[in-house]
């Protein structure tokens, strides 16, 4: 991903060197480490919010931390009958992490807070979280 830029700037550069009498060589080094600065910037931003780490006292979805200790119930997936959906609760619950919704190619966990408030964890493996999450709470009592 980062190398899209520079490759462009090469492009560039190859069709001046082979067209034209004027050769931008600062402009393209300039640009060409813009774009990689740009892309880099929003590749770490990417993969820090879509990220998850379960230690033995921390949930971390994104920025979002939560105490296992805080969590007091969790959910098991939503099964709907065929021709008939209507969304748990904790499916329209708040999403960890800052974000406006689960991240696109990850599933919503329900996770019932201390004070009694819902919301959603998320993972690419939601059964292996789900499951590696039941254990972490159960020892963290």
């Amino acid at each position: 991903m980062l190398a899209w830029g520079p490759a462009f700037c090469l492009v560039v550069l190859v069709v001046e060197l082979v067209t034209g009498p004027v050769i931008h060589w600062f402009g393209l080094v300039v640009f060409a480490l813009i774009l990689v600065g740009f892309t880099y910037v929003q590749l770490r931003a990417a993969r820090m919010h879509v990220s998850v780490e379960l230690t033995p006292r921390q949930l971390r979805q994104g920025t979002e931390t939560v105490d296992l200790v805080d969590i007091t119930e969790i959910f098991p997936p939503a099964e709907y009958a065929d021709n008939e959906y209507e969304p748990k609760k904790w499916e329209t619950a708040r999403v960890l992490g800052e974000l406006a919704g689960v991240p696109r190619k990850r599933n919503g966990i329900g996770l019932r807070l201390v004070g009694g408030g819902l919301v959603q964890a998320w993972a690419k493996d939601d059964d292996g979280l789900r499951s590696a999450l039941e254990a972490a709470t159960r020892e963290s009592l």
